[in-house]
């Protein structure tokens, strides 16, 4: 007989600190990633020179290296948000992390509550596997001399042709596409847990 489902509590406001590391979060990853794909269209990844550019709207800085200011402006406070938020959750929030019974609770629960929360702990999981990589890519391509030793760990396309420097590039890229969707499918799991007031909260 499946279990009842977990009935929602009153949505609180988060403490002001928490609405602030929100706003500055946000803040942070759109700077990095409009900056970023103004760095991008300067040498497309995926053709060259003559490959297919980002629209100007979703761009920062206006050229090359007005983008790279930007971007390697706030480097420094993405990693410094990142390190916050890890200690954040390893120090008191370890539940919010992926947990080794979420896959069978997402196959086989009969409770939606529990379905959510399996699923908003794999997403939350996933957004820091992929802000560590970003970081780590980051860092090999902003000084590769320094940090040859990541530039060396992508090596691997070689073996199909592709030279580690591009391989890094595309790995660099595809992690702006991929945290969007994974931001889009943090909003949407707190949508379906507290709709709108939910959201507010965490900002306002």
């Amino acid at each position: 007989m499946p279990e009842a489902p977990v009935q929602s509590a009153r949505i609180r406001h988060a403490p002001w600190w928490t609405r602030a590391f929100h706003g500055f979060n946000l803040l942070v990853l759109v700077v990095m990633a409009a900056s970023g794909l103004q760095i991008y269209n300067a040498n497309p990844v995926f053709g060259g020179r003559e490959g297919a550019t980002i629209p100007d709207l979703l761009t920062l800085g206006g050229w090359l290296a007005g983008g790279r200011d930007w971007h390697f402006g706030f480097m420094g406070l993405y990693a410094l948000n990142l390190g916050v938020w890890i200690a954040l959750l390893l120090a008191r929030r370890r539940r919010r992390l992926a947990q080794a019974g979420d896959l069978s609770t997402l196959k086989g629960s009969g409770n939606a509550g529990k379905r959510q929360l399996a699923s908003h702990r794999l997403v939350y999981s996933l957004m820091l596997i992929l802000l560590g990589f970003s970081l780590i890519t980051g860092l090999a391509m902003y000084k590769p001399a320094q940090f040859w030793w990541l530039s060396g760990l992508f090596s691997f396309g070689e073996s199909f042709g592709v030279t580690a420097w591009q391989t890094l590039r595309v790995c660099h890229f595809a992690t702006i596409p991929a945290i969007a969707l994974l931001l889009i499918a943090h909003v949407l799991l707190s949508w379906r847990i507290g709709g709108m007031r939910l959201l507010r909260s965490m900002l306002a």
